[in-house]
């Protein structure tokens, strides 16, 4: 049994995802098939790239994770499939996987051309169910990555927003916030000092100000706190509460920590 994963901008109202695991299933009956998250704002590259960082890794060698976060499907973006030294990847090539992509060891990189291993019939809207669930079951069914068309030698990348540092001071900004409100950053765990009194800062509409502690209830209920989150960077958040609704915080506002 191969796991496929799926993270789309689709949500779960109409028959989009649905269909994206029928034809999975259509052509490998065993495939396994996990929802990553189909929650991504709609058009919203970042955040599908985010996602993905955030959750591929923790999946069996071999997985194949697709990802359609597409706004310019039709266009003249291409389609790609990327083989690493663990998992297989296959999306648009708008920068969405690329975030996972440097974290990984790059084996190969195909475009997408050869018609044998998608629908016989390709919509110009609908490439998630046309092109990328079609070539990610014969992927998990063992295809070869160089039959699907021309090798490639690179792939569009993201830009990751750079840090500022000082001796007391990191400077980053907000790049993903979750469901439940929290701001999470591109400050990773790595860079923060242990062992020290951490001050924490983000303006959005309003300034926050925090600690940063160990957990979400280390603080009184409603109030804000810094942790470091599930994903590996630091977080701002507020206990039992949303910061991004009361703060009004939004991706891109600026993040500042400091020590002492």
């Amino acid at each position: 049994m191969q796991t496929i994963t799926l993270t789309t901008d689709f949500g779960i109202r109409d028959w989009f995802v649905g269909t994206m695991k029928g034809v999975v299933l259509g052509i490998n009956p065993r495939a396994a098939i996990v929802d990553l998250t189909h929650e991504i704002p709609p058009g919203d590259i970042r955040a599908g790239a985010f996602a993905l960082m955030a959750g591929y890794r923790y999946f069996p060698k071999g997985t194949v994770h697709v990802v359609v976060v597409d706004p310019g499907v039709g266009g003249r973006r291409r389609a790609i499939a990327v083989q690493t030294a663990n998992y297989f990847f296959v999306g648009p090539d708008n920068g969405v996987l690329s975030w996972a992509l440097a974290r990984e060891k790059i084996k190969a990189i195909q475009q997408l051309e050869n018609l044998k291993h998608f629908l016989k019939t390709i919509s110009q809207t609908f490439h998630g169910r046309d092109i990328f669930a079609p070539v990610a079951a014969h992927l998990s069914r063992g295809l070869p990555l160089k039959q699907l068309g021309r090798e490639l030698k690179n792939y569009a990348r993201l830009p990751w927003p750079e840090l500022a540092r000082q001796r007391n001071e990191i400077r980053g900004e907000v790049v993903y916030i979750d469901r439940f409100g929290n701001a999470i950053t591109n400050i990773s765990a790595e860079l923060i000092p242990k062992k020290r009194k951490i001050t924490c800062e983000t303006l959005g509409k309003r300034k926050v100000r925090c600690l940063l502690t160990s957990f979400y209830g280390a603080v009184p209920a409603n109030s804000p706190v810094a942790v470091i989150g599930s994903s590996g960077f630091l977080e701002i958040a507020i206990n039992l509460g949303s910061t991004a609704e009361k703060y009004r915080l939004e991706v891109g506002n600026p993040v500042t920590i400091r020590t002492g």
